[in-house]
């Protein structure tokens, strides 16, 4: 008998037709012989309509009262799907965050989760119960309610699945799996049946929103087999497995690529070249609570320096009113920046034992006259900064180019 986790999110759960839908998918997972526990998140919408009322209220909701109002989509769902379930023959319960004690710190908003103690959960499973955990929220040392921030329902589901040793943590959503790149731009893209959690990692970090970053770093860390799934395909297919690295993954060139709109470039030269001044103009920034991803630095022949960084499109004007004042500090010759960029990143495992990687991006590019303004590396990721306007000719291009449309990802560089 196998344990197996399942989360499903707002649009899995938005009407009470999705509920029934999930309630038949659950009793069938249930009728494999598996023990089944379910995370949901509000219905589509709801964390939304709540956030709104709060906002009639006063213009900045106290944190923790806000926590205790968004909580109650969570626990309308659970109800609901606990409802679902029963009037279909299943012996189901439903678990608020506090019933499943999952002790958290108090960053209300944005809580982090410090223990698991499952409660009588356990026990409800060994009875044949289905367990309907509301995801999304815990309790602090005090007992007051916390929230784990926009997507918190994964981390609450991998965090369960860590807790109950569970076979397999299955995330369903809107989407069948992760694709080589989002179907949108590029429509041969592929889905794919493994990744490791590293290119997961990356590739959500780097603008892919198929999984929460904190989900997938816990999963990580406490190795549970996480698997992408849709919740709106009837003939259920196998998803998208993600787990450790094995020999089979190390074959792959590229896994996939992905990309980020929300980026703003910002630019200071003429900067005096001496110990402290990287400091002396990013300070301001990061003080200011913005930040900073790309950063490159160019020392010209007269020991001027200029410097370049990137930070999110929403924080492009608060940064830039920054580095201006900073320029009329340090007398730099100029200060501008450029809010019409985006980053595209080629995320794969098989980087570390393959060359030449960086230089077929960078020739792909060439060809079809996109200029690259900056690079980033790391073991398993190549990201460059280009033109709004050549995203997607830019994401095609190396999709074809890697041969990510088929299997010629394994080919050589």
């Amino acid at each position: 008998m196998a344990l197996i986790v399942q989360k499903y999110g707002g649009t899995s759960v938005g009407t009470i037709e999705r509920i029934e839908a999930v309630a038949d998918r659950v009793i069938a997972t249930r009728d494999k012989g598996n023990q089944v526990v379910v995370v949901v998140s509000a219905m589509s919408g709801e964390t939304n309509r709540l956030i709104a009322l709060a906002n009639e209220i006063v213009d900045k909701p106290p944190a923790h009262e806000m926590d205790v109002l968004v909580s109650t989509g969570e626990q309308v769902t659970i109800a609901l799907l606990s409802m679902a379930l029963i009037k279909k023959g299943a012996a189901a319960r439903s678990y608020t965050g506090s019933q499943i004690k999952m002790l958290t710190d108090s960053a209300h908003g944005k809580a982090r989760i410090l223990d698991i103690l499952c409660g009588d959960m356990e026990k409800d499973l060994q009875d044949g119960n289905i367990i309907v955990v509301a995801g999304f929220q815990g309790v602090d040392e005090k007992g007051r309610i916390t929230t784990l921030g926009r997507g918190g329902s994964d981390t609450t589901a991998v965090a369960m699945a860590a807790a109950l040793k569970a076979d397999e943590c299955q995330i369903y959503t809107d989407v069948d799996g992760v694709y080589t790149t989002d179907p949108r731009i590029e429509p041969n893209a592929r889905k794919l049946d493994k990744i490791t959690f590293e290119e997961m990692l990356e590739m959500a970090s780097l603008g892919s929103k198929v999984l929460q970053i904190r989900s997938v770093e816990f999963a990580g860390k406490y190795n549970v087999p996480l698997r992408v799934l849709s919740s709106f395909e009837e003939a259920e297919g196998s998803g998208t497995l993600i787990t450790t690295e094995d020999d089979e993954m190390e074959q792959a060139l590229i896994s996939g690529i992905a990309f980020n709109k929300d980026e703003a470039q910002l630019t200071i030269s003429g900067v005096p070249d001496k110990p402290g001044v990287a400091s002396d103009i990013l300070g301001p920034i990061t003080e200011a609570n913005i930040e900073i991803d790309m950063i490159v630095q160019n020392v010209g022949e007269d020991s001027s320096t200029d410097f370049t960084f990137t930070v999110h499109r929403n924080d492009y004007d608060a940064a830039l009113a920054i580095l201006t004042r900073t320029g009329d500090e340090v007398k730099a010759r100029k200060v501008y920046g450029d809010n019409r960029i985006v980053k595209v990143s080629l995320v794969g495992v098989g980087m570390r034992s393959h060359a030449g990687i960086a230089c077929k991006m960078f020739s792909a590019l060439a060809e079809e006259n996109i200029n690259i303004r900056m690079i980033s590396t790391s073991e398993i990721k190549i990201s460059v900064v280009i033109d709004e306007k050549y995203l997607e000719l830019g994401v095609r291009t190396l999709h074809s180019a890697f041969g990510l449309e088929n299997d010629g990802n394994l080919a050589s560089a």
